[in-house]
């Protein structure tokens, strides 16, 4: 739209759509340009819809970005004919240039961040495209494109937003810090309220979660942003995610003064063993640390953990669900191990033959995906599973969120109640 051109959105995902219904709404439209963008786990759904838009317009160009076609860009084009163009890594001027050769009616040989079928049909990758160095240049999203509806929850307007990219650390789980690279760069905390301010005015209470890998790591930035939020009344709720080396008590409380309500903290393993292992590049102690400062400053916290991860036993495994619990968090994610293509991890487990789910739809953080010998896949379920009943099941945690109260304290009895009856056999309609 800034660059001139027209732009529609269907949000599939959002709007539930299923591919007859896709097909419908595709219809209706003239499309030059088809651009469809999904994570490892949607990306069969994708190719679908991909290949249902070009049936509908087989003229238009299609364009495949995201996280997942990034590192599996040669794959897809051979896998599905439909696509036309991979877009990899970040997508905002590669785009507009695709554009600009469409509209010059040239090729798109030597666009950088592509992967392209060349003339002959030879696939061509062409070189990466530096990152976005300045992230204010590029516009505010188009909120107005999108289904707002289905960001409601718990009576209010949930926005995503992001106000950084990139990252410090390499851990070996994580596709994300190779899709925006090390280092860290990051949005002008104006411009960021700026866009809190204008969302929260137009669609009225709204909140606010910050999907930012790091939200904390420049910590200036965070305290001009938290500074800024105050200083012009804004009374927002947000929360976000970050590690537990880049929080201190001061930084704590300006974030809760200025309307953070929940923080989730990547702690992923107990085990010093299995740290090391993930290159994680934290310890037990900072975990502690920061749990216990963010609890005094009046913020729930949220404990996410990976399990599973190459090299993990039984005995690691429980270390990490006995200390995740040890921290009293409001609430916990505790996730199996899944090898996405692009990282360390999933090239150490096809490299020693581990992998034995190919099927991207499995891809869930719910499913175990490969096994080592270690650890087999059927227990490792089950230990996830023990996991969440034994944090819900405690009646330490129960009484919390009776006490708590309101949405977040029916939440999590709602959620204790339902392992409860799992517990014995019986089944929430």
């Amino acid at each position: 739209m800034q660059a001139g051109h027209e732009v529609s959105v269907i949000d599939c995902q959002a709007e539930k759509l299923t591919i007859d219904a896709f097909k419908t709404r595709i219809a209706q439209h003239t499309p030059d340009v088809i651009g469809v963008t999904s994570t490892t786990l949607l990306y069969n759904q994708a190719k679908r819809i991909i290949t249902a838009a070009k049936e509908a317009h087989p003229n238009a160009v299609t364009m495949f970005g995201g996280s997942h076609v990034t590192f599996w860009d040669t794959n897809a084009l051979n896998e599905c004919p439909a696509i036309d163009v991979i877009v990899r890594r970040e997508g905002e001027t590669t785009f507009q240039e695709l554009l600009q050769r469409l509209v010059n009616k040239q090729d798109f040989v030597g666009v950088l961040g592509t992967t392209i079928r060349g003339p002959n049909g030879a696939i061509i990758r062409n070189e990466d495209r530096p990152f976005q160095q300045n992230l204010d240049s590029l516009p505010s999203p188009a909120y107005h494109l999108l289904p707002i509806d289905s960001f409601h929850r718990m009576g209010k307007t949930i926005f995503p937003l992001v106000t950084s990219r990139g990252c410090v650390q390499w851990c070996d789980f994580c596709s994300t810090v190779r899709m925006f690279g090390k280092g860290y760069r990051w949005r002008s905390a104006k411009k960021v309220v700026d866009e809190m301010e204008a969302l929260h005015n137009k669609y009225g209470e709204s909140q606010f979660t910050f999907y930012d890998d790091a939200f904390t790591i420049n910590r200036k930035n965070t305290i001009e942003l938290c500074d800024e939020i105050i200083n012009r009344g804004l009374r927002v709720e947000w929360d976000c995610e970050t590690r537990v080396d880049a929080v201190d008590k001061e930084l704590l409380e300006r974030m809760r003064q200025a309307g953070c309500i929940t923080v989730w903290f990547g702690v992923e393993s107990g085990s010093t063993k299995i740290l090391e292992k993930m290159h994680k590049k934290i310890n037990r102690e900072q975990v502690k640390e920061a749990f216990k400062t963010a609890q005094k400053a009046g913020l729930m916290t949220i404990a996410s953990a990976v399990i599973g991860f190459p090299g993990e036993t039984e005995e690691t495994a429980w270390e990490t669900i006995n200390f995740i619990n040890s921290l009293n968090p409001d609430d916990i994610g505790c996730y199996i191990a899944t090898p996405y293509p692009g990282t360390p991890m999933y090239e150490e487990v096809v490299k020693n033959g581990w992998l034995k789910v190919t099927d991207f739809d499995k891809y869930d953080t719910a499913t175990p995906t490969f096994e080592t010998p270690d650890l087999s896949m059927e227990r490792l379920r089950e230990i996830k599973y023990k996991a969440h009943q034994k944090f819900y099941l405690r009646p330490s945690y129960v009484f919390k969120m009776m006490r708590k109260g309101g949405t977040y304290g029916k939440s999590g009895l709602k959620t204790s109640a339902a392992y409860a009856l799992r517990a014995m056999h019986i089944k929430l309609s």
